[in-house]
């Protein structure tokens, strides 16, 4: 869908616009855009996925260094992006990355735990990936990456100032313009972070907003009775969108 496509590109350019604020301002010290060197992917994804029908929308929080920072698929895992999505394209390595951290895209070994989970049980669910899309939508608030000098993970929530305040703001807008343009009427924060940002760029509107548990490995909630628990609670978070 163009308009998906066009809205992502606005984000990405006035992100990019931050990148070098933030590391000033925050313990950031490494900040890559996937929607810029895996734009072909994330593209890929918007075009093939977006528009399909989907009222409901998955929100994240930003993109992990093994799952959508290579891939450029919200909460993806390679091996799923490639085998199960059909993601095409072609990805840069960018220069301003963490040593540690590089940038293989599709061929990228390690497989993302978190996305491996959710778009595992979303196959479950529905099978095909039209026919979760018919259904549900992903997407991340903000398209950072953010690593700290040890590579560790750096999430909007961990850090503040006047650069991640003007970043959040761009976020919101691009989330509403989402919703808008696919008309969404139920958003599902995967955790309690994406769901407060969707409570504030959606307030006034009459979009049902709720939450699942994240399934990172580190959560014990996610990790419960063998994930049982955490596909129970996401599942029933998805009910009434099950076909």
């Amino acid at each position: 869908m163009r308009q998906l496509v066009d809205v992502a590109m606005e984000l990405s350019a006035a992100c990019d616009l931050l990148k070098q604020d933030i590391i000033a301002e925050t313990i950031v010290e490494y900040v890559t855009n996937p929607l810029d060197y895996a734009w072909q992917y994330h593209e890929s994804y918007l075009t093939q996925y977006g528009g399909l029908g989907a009222k409901t929308l998955l929100l994240g929080m930003n993109p992990g260094p093994y799952g959508m920072a290579q891939c450029g698929v919200p909460f993806g895992a390679t091996k799923i992006a490639k085998d199960f999505l059909g993601i095409k394209g072609d990805v840069t390595d960018p220069s301003d990355r963490h040593p540690k951290r590089p940038i293989e895209g599709l061929s990228f070994a390690r497989q993302e735990v978190s996305g491996t989970r959710l778009w595992g049980l979303l196959r479950d669910l529905w099978k095909e990936p039209t026919k979760i899309h018919n259904n549900v939508f992903l997407v991340n608030h903000c398209p950072l990456l953010m690593l700290g000098e040890s590579g560790k993970n750096i999430t909007p929530s961990d850090i503040s100032g006047s650069a991640v305040k003007k970043l959040i703001k761009i976020c919101d807008i691009h989330l509403e313009s989402v919703v808008n343009i696919l008309g969404i009427t139920k958003v599902i924060g995967v955790g309690k972070y994406a769901e407060k940002r969707a409570k504030i760029a959606l307030s006034g509107t009459n979009i049902e907003i709720t939450t699942c548990w994240h399934p990172s490995p580190a959560s014990p909630l996610a990790n419960r009775n063998d994930g049982a628990d955490w596909r129970a609670n996401v599942t029933n978070a998805l009910q009434g969108n099950n076909s």
